[in-house]
């Protein structure tokens, strides 16, 4: 009798290589990992990190090509508040006095990579 194992979908695949990029360029740049794909009935949130006294939440965004809009403008107002809503479900759970800062990482197809501060 085989067992079949299920392969991961490309696509969430991509995604996991992605983050990575991203949580390896922003702890080149000083951040440090609190958390990875925080899931709650929010949202999630892809990752937490720490700016010196600054919990940083990091949305990361990928599209292969702009022919639908770039990975920044992906980030619509809906989704804003889902990441808000997820955050606010997060510092429920995990008490920080820590001042909070909505960070992007926007990345291309072409290999770009944009890290937008503040973002929203």
């Amino acid at each position: 009798m085989s067992t079949k194992t299920k392969e991961k979908p490309q696509h969430l695949i991509r995604g996991a290589a992605v983050e990575e990029q991203a949580h390896h360029f922003l702890v080149n740049n000083g951040l440090k990992l609190v958390c990875r794909n925080y899931r709650c009935k929010q949202g999630e949130l892809d990752l937490i990190m720490t700016d010196r006294n600054t919990l940083v939440i990091v949305e990361v965004r990928f599209r292969k090509t702009d022919i639908y809009g770039s990975a920044l403008e992906s980030i619509t107002p809906t989704k804003q508040a889902r990441i808000i809503a997820a955050t606010q479900h997060y510092l429920s759970n995990q008490k920080t006095g820590l001042a909070i800062r909505f960070d992007v990482i926007a990345l291309s197809g072409d290999g770009s990579l944009q890290w937008v501060k503040n973002a929203f």
